[in-house]
């Protein structure tokens, strides 16, 4: 186990380096000039050696590849630098931004997989097959529908024609809940997607037909089998899901007028504001790889089946039983 952790712990920091480097190549090959943008353009107040000035204060004068190493060490440190256009730390505004967007993405994870879990159970637990057709044709639809048509259709819907919540703004629990819906119906369908398939091939796996022989009860086998094992591969999409609702917060938060790393990014990126930009994109990693990496360490407790398990097992003395029918043994079998 020691080993295994150490692997992904390798991974992630190589995944970290990764991301630095790619936003900050990326960062400096946009056009333009962040100090530039800062003074206006082509400002005829500004004269070139004030504009030099502010370029070496924030080190844009280097090299690049000086450049790349300054910011590099800088964030060793936990140092990311200032921002262009206010000066004040990154971390500064970061950390006064995290907190509105942790809000709505936690709200949004929590509404998307009690909405896609729903559905995806109710459509292979109803006898009806039209109601079972209409709930797997759900998903598809939200998946294809864009993020922000939802957040309108919400506002019109609940905050114009039925005034039951703020349209914009972020004061008291009830300005939370469009925004949380407007990211938790798309990712919500992807939820559902991925455990219904899930659902209808762990339906077909001998072992249930087995824990049925042996007269186990309907809420055992559903909830002790059929789920546990389904909802495996949706744990696994639990990086991507989150990814999916920063990236989506981006956009909620513009639509409904909500502070957060969504109106900052859109703020940084038109001012070309490139420390701040780098270090969302640098936190943004830090979260994807950080909860990527918890399901790596829980994934193969939930299923014993998996290559890492077989691996550790194999450097003990070997059971009574055949190493195959242990690895052939469902999860909570």
């Amino acid at each position: 186990m020691t080993r295994y952790l150490a692997v992904r712990v390798a991974q992630a920091l190589g995944v970290l380096w990764a991301a630095y480097t790619v936003s900050f190549l990326v960062l400096f090959a946009l056009p333009g000039d962040p100090v530039s943008a800062l003074v206006g353009g082509d400002s005829s107040d500004v004269t070139p050696e004030q504009l030099d000035a502010v370029r070496a204060e924030y080190g844009f004068d280097r090299p690049l590849p000086a450049q790349y190493v300054h910011r590099l060490g800088q964030v060793l440190t936990g140092d990311l630098g200032r921002s262009v256009a206010t000066g004040r730390p990154v971390t500064e505004l970061l950390g006064e931004a995290v907190g509105p967007t942790v809000q709505i993405a936690a709200a949004g994870l929590l509404v998307a997989l009690v909405v896609g879990g729903g559905l995806a159970v109710g459509a292979h637990a109803t006898r009806h097959r039209v109601l079972a057709g209409l709930l797997l044709a759900l998903p598809p639809l939200g998946v294809a529908v864009p993020s922000f048509w939802f957040g309108l259709a919400l506002v019109q819907l609940f905050s114009f024609t039925f005034p039951l919540f703020p349209a914009v703004g972020q004061k008291g629990p009830a300005s939370l809940v469009l925004p949380a819906l407007t990211l938790a119906l798309p990712t919500g369908a992807v939820v559902a997607q991925v455990l219904s398939a899930s659902l209808r091939r762990t339906l077909r796996e001998p072992f249930v037909d087995t824990a049925w022989a042996k007269g186990a009860g309907p809420t055992r086998v559903h909830l002790g089998h059929v789920l546990r094992n389904a909802a495996l591969p949706a744990l696994t999409m639990t990086g991507l899901v989150v990814g999916g609702l920063l990236s989506g917060a981006v956009v909620t938060e513009t639509v409904f007028s909500r502070a957060g790393l969504g109106r900052l990014t859109a703020t940084s990126v038109g001012a070309q504001d490139l420390p701040v930009v780098q270090g969302i994109v640098l936190l943004a990693a830090v979260v994807f790889v950080a909860v990527n990496l918890v399901v790596d360490l829980v994934h193969p407790v939930l299923d014993p089946r998996l290559p890492t398990t077989a691996r550790r097992a194999a450097r003990v003395p070997a059971p009574d039983r055949p190493a195959e029918l242990l690895s052939a043994a469902p999860a909570g079998a």
